[in-house]
C-alpha cells in the first residue's frame, strides 16, 4: 500500500474540485482526505495500491469541467493504513 500527497493549483476552488476528488477516490476504493488551502490550492492525501493512486492522479489532472488545473505536486510515501474512508475536510 502506498500514500500519495497532492497539492493542486489553478482554478480549483469554487468549482466542486473537492467533491470530484472525493467521488473519484471512493469509486476507486481509496481512503484519505481532500481540503481547500488558504493559498487557493486543493490538497489531498490518498492511500491504496500504486496503480489505483495513479488513476486518481490522472483524473485530478482533468478535474471537473469548470476547473482549470495548472500544476500538481505529488509526494509518494508508504501507506500508513490510518484512514477508514475518504473525507472532505472543512477548515
Amino acid at each position: 500500500m502506498k500514500q500519495m500527497h497532492l497539492i493542486v493549483s489553478g482554478k480549483v476552488q469554487g468549482v466542486f474540485f473537492r467533491d470530484y476528488v472525493k467521488k473519484t477516490a471512493e469509486s476507486l476504493g481509496l481512503k484519505g482526505w481532500v481540503r481547500n488551502n488558504s493559498s487557493g490550492t486543493v490538497e489531498a492525501v490518498a492511500e491504496g495500491n500504486e496503480e489505483t493512486l495513479k488513476k486518481l492522479l490522472e483524473k485530478c489532472k482533468e478535474g471537473p469541467s469548470a476547473a482549470r488545473v495548472e500544476d500538481i505536486s505529488v509526494d509518494w510515501k508508504e501507506g500508513t493504513g490510518e484512514f477508514r474512508e475518504f473525507l472532505i475536510i472543512f477548515k
